[in-house]
């Protein structure tokens, strides 16, 4: 593992309003620093009216390789870009982005890889699954397409702002050939379920779902990384489901967010 720094170590930075909660840029330095790389995450906090001048910036800079996006920007970085995946473009977001063969920007979404990547790592394949996701905002947005590419049979959307909903759900059926359906709080007749919301962070929020209606054999997840546990998952806990902590996708993003950093154009 490289432990030194130089006026030769690439730059990375992680860019959103606010910054100063991220966990990313020790954890994504450490992890690019044992794969040989000579890189460093930076914290850079960016309002948005001045994200279009930083993205010209940055394209300028000559040590800067890549950039990780946060909270608010994955929407608005994606049409700063020279090029994005075809699951980004579907998304309208970005949350990582890389130099291209030419040298500007190429974008990605990572968010729901990482997310079905620690769902089979917690005993759960999406695949041939009944789907309800609660949240049609840049997390869920994402979730649900990798949900879509992990081979759901079906997948139902809970949203509480209808034209959010809708918009998603028109994106998922031109994106493939799974059954989408405007879903509900009710999660009888599915076997996965995940919160993409973030309901659970404070003590006083509702449940996302009625989690009298889960049965023992449906999966939880939920993308709230605090509290560890939230109450959604202590509740579908009490009723003997297997569950998925925020944190253990974090965890999966976070290794998805390497290996696209550390690919070449």
């Amino acid at each position: 593992m490289l432990d030194s720094y130089s006026g030769a170590t690439r730059v990375i930075f992680i860019v959103g309003d606010p910054i100063a909660q991220v966990k990313s840029p020790a954890g994504v330095t450490r992890m690019l620093r044992e794969r040989g790389a000579d890189a460093i995450v930076v914290p850079a906090h960016v309002a948005p009216d001045d994200l279009a001048d930083f993205m010209r910036t940055t394209q300028r800079m000559r040590n800067v390789d890549a950039l990780i996006v946060t909270v608010p920007h994955k929407f608005a970085v994606a049409d700063l870009c020279a090029s994005v995946s075809a699951r980004s473009r579907s998304i309208g977001a970005v949350n990582v982005m890389r130099r291209d063969a030419s040298g500007g920007w190429f974008g990605d979404m990572c968010d729901g890889e990482g997310y079905v990547a620690a769902l089979r790592l917690a005993g759960c394949d999406p695949a041939g699954r009944r789907a309800l996701l609660v949240g049609a905002g840049g997390a869920g947005s994402a979730i649900a397409h990798a949900l879509v590419d992990a081979g759901v049979v079906s997948l139902a959307l809970h949203e509480a702002d209808v034209a959010r909903r809708d918009s998603l759900q028109r994106k998922l059926e031109a994106y493939g050939a799974v059954p989408i359906s405007v879903g509900s709080a009710d999660p009888s007749g599915h076997d996965l379920v995940i919160n993409a919301t973030p309901m659970g962070m404070r003590p006083d929020d509702p449940l996302p779902i009625e989690v009298d209606k889960l049965g023992p054999q449906t999966f939880v997840g939920d993308v709230v990384t605090v509290p560890a546990v939230p109450a959604l998952l202590e509740a579908a806990r009490a009723r003997s489901c297997a569950t998925m902590t925020g944190t253990q996708m974090f965890e999966r993003v976070r290794d998805r967010m390497v290996e696209f950093l550390l690919a070449k154009p």
